[in-house]
């Protein structure tokens, strides 16, 4: 069951957290996120899954930055968010969408549990100029049944900034 915008406003500060909250960003069943200020990418144009891969900080100017296709761009909520009890979900916002704009590749799900920032995995269909605190995508909430293990990986968790893809600590485990 997806939580509605009633019910995660009397949640808030108890067991959801929206940080910083706007009241007006309240939909009727979901919370629109905004976009920080920064963006990442890759710096090499082949990746490798088993090594960490470098990457630049691009700020996003007062007057916008002009995202190209075949970039992937990485960024983050404005909003730190946290729960315990619901299954976050991050969705593009339509009006978003409807300019070609993807703010996730895959990773749109999340696990009860998780506390941190979300970050976006930002790709365009065409030329696009995108501005920091835009209201970029909505967080949507699931009851879950029955007995559960809550998120408690030290990979993202808790994390405070743009995350680049930390894969490669998984093969450390299996080695």
């Amino acid at each position: 069951m997806i939580l509605s915008g009633r019910t995660i406003k009397e949640c808030m500060g108890k067991e959801i957290i929206i940080e910083p909250f706007n009241e007006k960003a309240i939909n009727p069943n979901s919370y629109n996120l905004t976009l920080h200020n920064e963006l990442m990418v890759y710096e090499n144009h082949e990746l490798d899954m088993k090594k960490p891969n470098t990457t630049k900080t691009i700020t996003i100017p007062e007057e916008g930055l002009l995202l190209e296709p075949g970039t992937l761009y990485l960024g983050r909520t404005r909003e730190y968010t946290a729960t315990e009890k619901y299954v976050p979900m991050l969705e593009g916002r339509s009006s978003i969408g409807r300019l070609g704009l993807f703010i996730h590749v895959c990773a749109g799900f999340g696990d009860v549990g998780f506390k941190g920032y979300w970050t976006l995995e930002i790709h365009c269909i065409q030329p696009i100029r995108v501005y920091a605190g835009v209201e970029i995508c909505q967080i949507y909430y699931h009851a879950i049944e029955g007995a559960y293990d809550p998120y408690i990986s030290g990979k993202y968790q808790n994390n405070t900034g743009i995350q680049p893809s930390l894969l490669y600590k998984d093969w450390e485990v299996l080695s």
